[in-house]
């Protein structure tokens, strides 16, 4: 048995390596560095490539690039980093090239205050490139999801052909936790799927009934062209909108068509809860420590703890706040997911529990917005 005490950043390397990733292109920036001094020093023990970009532009480029070669990949970085990612991910997205992007993110706006947490990028992770286009970003809130979610991220990326964001933040970041390291042969991969058809008949972004057409590797002899702007089913620029259109409804369908494979939260206690706590990453810890002294008083409250929080859960919080009067969204921002909780239950019923500086949620103003305080 392989016992560890590691922190999230180690945990997050550790989860790219057993997931198969054996590309990272970054570049340093707190508080993430850890994940690429890891990667940079077990890539080459596992047969991969490390390389330090110019920049987080490049860094996401040369991952595009390797993933397209064959090699499942990935960068990390923070919130100004990401904000530079942007671009980049947008043409991921269009394009259909699976890549891993980890934020770790730290407080802002601009360069902020590098050291402290923040949890002030959930919407730029949804919105923050232009178009209209899905995106799958996982939240953990332990150093055992650290690894856990980073192999998921892999795999989602793959199976659906799409970046994914892992968004996490400095405190889980640097929090070190007891963590049983698994024998990688045992961890569920999700890999290419061979191609089914001669070089002739390929069509890199055709109709499938799973939606997600396979993906050649370049220098496997499958020639085909990758363009940012809309292309036909060869990967071809198009303005027919008889092209465009079914392009624009697959890549949403591949996911919306997926949400039970994609979506994932922990509950407790929601059944019959007058008051539920719905939250995310580092603030999950503060809302069970404020809800576990809540029903010490033996009020009636439940928590959600989101780890899916892009697509947003909406089932999940319909059904876990269904019979709440009161509803409390905890976050280390002044209210950005809190907006998806109001627009699914109702603002009346939001109480949000905001914090901008650099420092946690705390259990105490949880427990008073539960009080009604």
């Amino acid at each position: 048995m392989d016992i560890r005490f590691i922190q999230g950043n180690d945990a997050i390397a550790w989860g790219a390596l057993a997931a198969g990733c054996r590309f990272f292109g970054g570049y340093p920036i707190t508080p993430s560095t850890e994940v690429a001094e890891l990667m940079a020093r077990e890539l080459p023990r596992h047969g991969g490539k490390f390389i330090q970009m110019e920049d987080e532009i490049a860094s996401l480029a040369a991952v595009i690039g390797a993933s397209v070669g064959g090699l499942k990949s990935m960068t990390a970085t923070s919130g100004p980093g990401f904000s530079l990612m942007q671009e980049h991910i947008g043409y991921a997205a269009m394009t259909e090239v699976p890549c891993v992007i980890v934020n770790v993110q730290r407080l802002g706006p601009s360069t902020g205050q590098p050291t402290a947490a923040s949890q002030g990028d959930v919407m730029q992770a949804r919105w923050g490139t232009h178009g209209d286009h899905p995106i799958i970003a996982l939240c953990p809130y332990t150093v055992k999801q650290c690894f856990d979610l980073t192999v998921a991220a892999f795999n989602m990326s793959e199976k659906y052909r799409t970046p994914v964001i892992l968004l996490t933040d400095e405190v889980i970041g640097h929090m070190r936790e007891k963590f049983e390291m698994p024998d990688f042969a045992t961890v569920e991969r999700v890999e290419r799927p061979h191609i089914p058809v001669p070089h002739e008949w390929y069509r890199p972004y055709g109709d499938t009934p799973s939606d997600v057409p396979p993906m050649a590797n370049f220098g496997d002899g499958y020639r085909y062209h990758i363009t940012g702007l809309f292309h036909d089913d060869k990967g071809y620029p198009t303005q027919r909108l008889d092209e465009v259109d079914p392009w624009i409804d697959r890549v949403h369908r591949k996911i919306e068509r997926n949400l039970e494979d994609i979506l994932l939260w922990d509950e407790d206690e929601v059944e019959d809860a007058n008051t539920v706590v719905v939250t995310y990453g580092a603030s999950v810890r503060s809302a069970r420590h404020a809800v576990k002294l809540a029903r010490a008083h033996r009020a009636k409250v439940g928590l959600i703890a989101i780890k899916t929080i892009w697509p947003f859960p909406v089932e999940a919080v319909e059904r876990a706040t269904a019979h709440a009067r009161r509803v409390v969204v905890p976050e280390m921002n002044l209210g950005q997911l809190a907006l998806e909780v109001e627009r699914v239950v109702g603002r009346r019923k939001v109480t949000r529990v905001n914090i901008a500086n650099g420092e946690m949620v705390t259990p105490q103003m949880i427990l008073d917005a539960i009080e009604g305080k």
